[in-house]
């Protein structure tokens, strides 16, 4: 896999999976797949804003929004969570929400 740049202005985040950078992309088709799962865009979005989002949910959402081509497992993605720590998180997870939110810019 060929590692690419997060490009800000479309929304992408970056997030360092066993040494690798990897690009959170929440496109329309992940963000579909996210809410079947987690539910309500809107809700985790609320969840998020009173610091009530799950790991699991974290996790679940930045899974979703990795490319599909080559996409780690959802393991490695709870492990690159928990070795960053949700402080450092924080960063990615604002940006996708804020997609989610603003949409493109």
């Amino acid at each position: 896999m060929s590692e690419r740049i997060a490009n800000p202005l479309r929304g992408e985040a970056s997030l360092m999976i066993a040494g690798t950078a990897h690009v959170l992309r929440p496109t329309f088709a992940a963000l579909v797949a996210a809410e079947s799962e987690l539910g309500p865009l809107c809700a985790l979005v609320e969840r998020a804003a009173a610091g009530e989002l799950r790991l699991t949910e974290i996790a679940s959402l930045f899974w979703h929004c990795l490319d599909r081509n080559e996409p780690p497992s959802r393991e490695a993605v709870g492990e690159a969570i928990v070795a960053a720590g949700l402080a450092a998180c924080a960063v990615p997870l604002r940006a996708v929400l804020s997609q989610i939110l603003k949409g493109a810019t």
